[in-house]
């Protein structure tokens, strides 16, 4: 039964687990593109969501095979405290589980106990493609995502561009949620710059941008993973370079894709720079790149290694590999 709107009172943060599963169901579907859809859930617990923000991490579990979903511990206050829900899961026969993916909060409304998920279908055989296509209002899944009242509420944000004022973010369709995201949040002052590759040009989204932000979407068009997105973002380095502070280019560890995860989100302090160059490493500039890890791979290449840019002002997340699933 869906919930009604209520008023949320001031939350008092304790020491609880900084994650939790939510149990909701879907209140409404909105195809935003041909590729994205809006899901908005609901569910009572939803009323102590955490509204940090920006590209915050939650996972989907997904029903299992049989359209069913694994209990665990959504509601059980016990479990909910002692943040075992997800060794609950994994304490479940490979049949036994439901299917787990990552995505971005796009929106939250604690007071009408609603959050939103900007989901990307691929039209492939995968669980949230599946469950995408056959979605429906009133449809149940289980959500982990930050508690509000507990005083670890902010965590699974890599966001961190610290007293930057100019900002470049770029990444795929599975970055885009997180990206408008964090440029709808940005402060004044600040400059942004950004570049997302989509399945088609139709996938332009149109979030709402401050002044001094800009967005260039690059249809791939059947093209290949990053054949636009990394050509743009060179370019754009280039010609910048007075922003970007380029020095000399330093070797960055080669991180093998297939057995490691690509991932370094690097937190800017106001001052000193933590790298101790700050009048060379372009000390007002931040990247943040998410996406297919081997064309991420390449961006921190170009950026770090090929322009010089420091490698403490460039945070790189491989969302996903293509041609493997998400890992557990």
């Amino acid at each position: 039964m869906l919930t009604s709107p209520v008023v949320v009172a001031d939350l008092v943060k304790d020491d609880r687990p900084a994650y939790r599963p939510y149990a909701v169901q879907v209140r409404a579907l909105q195809w935003l593109t041909p590729h994205f859809v809006r899901v908005t859930f609901t569910g009572p617990q939803l009323h102590w969501f955490g509204t940090d923000g920006d590209d915050q991490r939650i996972k989907l579990m997904f029903p299992r095979a049989d359209g069913t979903l694994c209990d665990v511990g959504a509601d059980d206050e016990q479990t909910c405290r002692a943040g075992t829900w997800y060794e609950r899961w994994r304490g479940l026969s490979a049949e036994e589980r439901g299917p787990i993916r990552t995505y971005t909060v796009r929106a939250v409304r604690p007071e009408r106990a609603e959050i939103d998920v900007d989901m990307v279908s691929h039209g492939d055989a995968g669980p949230a493609s599946r469950w995408i296509a056959r979605a429906a209002v009133g449809d149940e899944l289980v959500i982990s995502g930050p508690d509000g009242r507990s005083t670890g509420s902010g965590g699974g944000r890599d966001w961190a561009p610290g007293d930057a004022r100019d900002l470049l973010l770029a990444g795929d369709e599975t970055a885009a949620p997180a990206i408008c995201a964090i440029l709808e949040r940005l402060e004044p002052g600040r400059r942004a710059r950004a570049f997302i590759e989509v399945p088609t040009a139709a996938d332009a989204l149109k979030p709402n941008l401050p002044e001094g932000v800009s967005i260039t979407w690059l249809g791939r068009e059947n093209r290949s993973h990053g054949d636009l997105l990394l050509p743009a973002v060179t370019e754009w380095v280039r010609q910048h370079a007075d922003l970007v502070g380029p020095g000399n280019g330093t070797d960055v560890e080669d991180v093998d894709i297939d057995s490691a995860i690509l991932w370094d989100s690097p937190v800017m302090r106001a001052a000193p720079d933590t790298c101790g160059r700050r009048e060379r490493c372009g000390a007002a500039f931040y990247a943040w790149f998410a996406g297919e890890a081997a064309v991420i791979k390449t961006l921190r290449r170009v950026l770090v290694t090929e322009i010089g840019v420091c490698r403490r002002r460039v945070a790189f997340m491989g969302y996903w590999r293509d041609g493997r699933a998400e890992g557990q």
